[in-house]
C-alpha cells in the first residue's frame, strides 16, 4: 500500500479543514502510545530496585535497636505532619488519630483549622495527640486555599516550632520532614521509617506515597482507586528513575530545606513556597522544587488512604478543579525544556506530561468531529475487524498494561478480575473527560474559586 492509499484511506472524503485536526491528533496519539511504552520500561526497572530497596529497608527496621545500619533511622529526623482543615469533624479525628500512632521520636502534628465553623475545632480539642498543635487561621485570611494555608504553616513552623524558644530549636532543616496529609488521609504507622531510606541521599527533595482509596466500594470508588494505582505505578514509579516524580496533594513527604529554596514573596509581601492561586499546588511545588534541582520519588513501600467520592457530581467538581490546575502549570513548558538540572530525555518527558491537557483535549475534538462526521453521513466507514482491532489496540491497549502492571495480581482470577478492572478504567477515563474542557473554559475566563470536597461519614 503506497502512502497515497494510505492517507486516502485515513482522510478521504473528510473536509480541508478538519485533515490537520485529525493528523496532528495521530502524531499525539502516537508520541502518547511511545510515552507510555518509555515509562512502562521505566517502572518495570524501577519496581526491581524498590523490591531490593525493600529489603534492605525491612532489616534496617529490624536493626533499629541493634545493630548498627549505615542509613540513619527515623528517630534522625523532625518528622511535621501539616494536616489542612476546613469543616472535616467527619474525618480529623481519625486521621490526626493514626499521626500520632506513627512510629517516630520526634514528631510534631500541625494541624491548620482554616476558619471551620463545624465542630472541627472542638473535635482537636478534645483530642490528647502527643506532638499535636492546632493552628488557628481566622476570617478574612483563612479559607484562601490550600496554598495560603500551607504557607501560613510553613511560617509557623519556622517562627514558633523551630525559631528561638521553640519546642524543636535548632533543628537542621535538611533533616526536618514536611508531610501533608489530609484530612481524611490514613498514613500508614510505619511509614516514616519505609519512607527514611529515601531521605538518605541528601538530592531527594520530595517523596511521594501511593495513594489508595479505602471507601471502595462502589464502581465510581474503584474507579478512582484504579486511577491512582496507574497514576503512582506507571507514571510516578517510572518517573523516579530520572528523579521527576510529582509531588500529589496527600501523602507528600517534603525536605524542608526544597521548600525553603523555592519559598518567594507574593503580591502582600509574604513569603513561602507553595504559590497562591494554583489549584493543584502539589503539582506546581513538586515541579519547582525538581527546577531548582531537587529530585522527586514515588514510595513503592508507603501507602496513604483517603476516600473516594460516590457521587458524580462531586467528582466533576473535584476534577475540574484538577484539570483546571492542570492548564495552569503550561506556564512552566519554557522552564522545563531550560532545565540543566534533567537530562535531555527527562526533560522532554517532563515537557510532554505538562502538555497532556493539550494533548487530551485536541485528541478528544478528533473523536467528537469522527462521530459527527459519522453521523451526518460526511464519511462513510464499514465496521470490519480489521479496522475494529486496531482502534481498540490504540485506545485501549497502553490503558490495560498500566493497570495489570499497577495491580498486585494473585494467580489466574486475580488476572481475570485486573483485566475486567482495566476495561472500567477505560470506561471511567471517558466518563470523566468532559471536565478537561469545563477547566479550560474556566480558566480563559480567569475563574479561580474552588469548591470544598465535601466527606462522607466513616463506617467501621
Amino acid at each position: 500500500m503506497s502512502v497515497l492509499d494510505l492517507w486516502e484511506r485515513l482522510y478521504g472524503g473528510l473536509p480541508g479543514w478538519a485533515i490537520p485536526i485529525f493528523v496532528v491528533a495521530l502524531v499525539f496519539i502516537l508520541l502518547s502510545m511511545i510515552s507510555i511504552a518509555v515509562l512502562v520500561v521505566q517502572s518495570i526497572r524501577q519496581a526491581r530496585l524498590d523490591r531490593r530497596m525493600a529489603a534492605v529497608s525491612a532489616g534496617s527496621i529490624a536493626a533499629r535497636h541493634g545493630a548498627q545500619v549505615g542509613d540513619p533511622s527515623a528517630d534522625d529526623y523532625l518528622w511535621v505532619f501539616v494536616v489542612p482543615a476546613l469543616n472535616e469533624e467527619i474525618t480529623i479525628a481519625d486521621s490526626v488519630g493514626r499521626l500520632a500512632q506513627i512510629e517516630v521520636a520526634n514528631r510534631v502534628i500541625l494541624v491548620i483549622n482554616d476558619g471551620s465553623d463545624d465542630r472541627t475545632g472542638e473535635v482537636l480539642a478534645g483530642m490528647d495527640a502527643r506532638g499535636l498543635t492546632v493552628f488557628e487561621r481566622r476570617l478574612p485570611e483563612a479559607r484562601q486555599g490550600k496554598s495560603e494555608a500551607l504557607n501560613d504553616a510553613w511560617r509557623y513552623l519556622h517562627s514558633r516550632v523551630l525559631g528561638a524558644g521553640g519546642v524543636h530549636e535548632g533543628w537542621d532543616p535538611h533533616r526536618v520532614i514536611v508531610t501533608i496529609v489530609d484530612a481524611d488521609g490514613r498514613l500508614d504507622a510505619v511509614a516514616a521509617a519505609r519512607v527514611t531510606s529515601a531521605f538518605a541521599d541528601d538530592r531527594i527533595g520530595g517523596v511521594q506515597a501511593r495513594v489508595r482509596i479505602y471507601n471502595r466500594r462502589t464502581p465510581l470508588t474503584w474507579g478512582q482507586d484504579v486511577e491512582f494505582g496507574v497514576f503512582g505505578a506507571v507514571y510516578q514509579r517510572g518517573r523516579t528513575r530520572w528523579g521527576t516524580a510529582n509531588m500529589g496533594g496527600n501523602g507528600q513527604f517534603n525536605r524542608l530545606s526544597a521548600l525553603d529554596q523555592v519559598a518567594a514573596v507574593d503580591a502582600l509581601g509574604r513569603r513561602g513556597p507553595w504559590r497562591a492561586g494554583r489549584l493543584t499546588e502539589d503539582q506546581d511545588i513538586g515541579l519547582r522544587m525538581i527546577h531548582a534541582g531537587w529530585r522527586g520519588a514515588q514510595s513503592a513501600e508507603v501507602a496513604i488512604n483517603q476516600q473516594g467520592l460516590n457521587s458524580l457530581r462531586a467528582l466533576y467538581r473535584q476534577r475540574t478543579r484538577w484539570a483546571q490546575g492542570n492548564w495552569q502549570v503550561l506556564d512552566m513548558l519554557g522552564q522545563t525544556l531550560r532545565d540543566r538540572h534533567l537530562s535531555l530525555t527527562a526533560r522532554i518527558d517532563q515537557f510532554w506530561y505538562l502538555l497532556t491537557p493539550v494533548v487530551q483535549a485536541w485528541v478528544g475534538i478528533s473523536l467528537l468531529l469522527s462521530v459527527i462526521f459519522l453521523a451526518i453521513g460526511v464519511v462513510h466507514v464499514e465496521l470490519t475487524l480489521w479496522l475494529l482491532l486496531p482502534f481498540y489496540l490504540f485506545s485501549a491497549l497502553p490503558g490495560i498494561v498500566s493497570v495489570l502492571l499497577a495491580r498486585d495480581r494473585g494467580g489466574f482470577f486475580g488476572f481475570l478480575r485486573d483485566l475486567l478492572l482495566a476495561h472500567w478504567y477505560l470506561i471511567y477515563s471517558w466518563l470523566i473527560y468532559p471536565v478537561l474542557y469545563r477547566a479550560l473554559a474556566r480558566q480563559l475566563l480567569r475563574r479561580n474559586g474552588w469548591a470544598k470536597t465535601q466527606r462522607e461519614r466513616i463506617q467501621a
